[in-house]
This record gives C-alpha cells, sequence and structure tokens, in this order.
C-alpha cells in the first residue's frame, strides 16, 4: 500500500504518477495524518470499474437464479449469438 502527504501530489506530481502507472496501485494521499484522497492511474480506475461493473451484472444473474429465473440452455445462447453476429455484419442468414 502507497500512502503519501497530500503535499506529495503538489510537489512530486510524476513521481506519484509514475508510481501509480508502474505498481497498478492506487497511492493513498493523507492530510494531517488522516486518510483523504486515493489517486490511481486511469488504465487501473479503468480496469477496476470494468470489474465491478461485470460482478454487479453476475450478481444481478445469480438473484434472478436463485429466484427461480429461466435459463438458456448452451444452444439457445449460441444461436442468439449467431443470430447477432449476423445482425451487425449484415448477414440476414445468420451464418
Amino acid at each position: 500500500m502507497n500512502i503519501r502527504p497530500s503535499a506529495a501530489i503538489r510537489q512530486n506530481y510524476n513521481e506519484v504518477a509514475d508510481m501509480c502507472r508502474k505498481t497498478a496501485q492506487p497511492v493513498f494521499l493523507t492530510k494531517n495524518g488522516e486518510g483523504d484522497l486515493v489517486v490511481m492511474d486511469i488504465a487501473t480506475y479503468e480496469r477496476r470499474e470494468a470489474m465491478l461493473n461485470l460482478r454487479e451484472e453476475l450478481l444481478a444473474v445469480e438473484e434472478d437464479r436463485v429466484r427461480g429465473s429461466k435459463g438458456y440452455s448452451v444452444d439457445v445462447v449460441a444461436e442468439m449469438m449467431r443470430k447477432a453476429i449476423a445482425e451487425v455484419s449484415g448477414d440476414a442468414n445468420g451464418k
């Protein structure tokens, strides 16, 4: 865990930014000895957001399953995927 005083972002921005990029970990900034902010590079932020969104989607699907929602067979999903691919590629026959 990288912890720095908040003054580090003002005085050593490039150093903090490089640390974020190299470690792909957030840097925790303190103010008066207390946690204040978290700084991370864009790539790490986007990865975390994508992971959180995927977890939310998986949780929603699992909640539906537990409530008894009917799912789809592998064959049905494969056919749905073929049709979707055909739609975006302009192939009306689904092949």
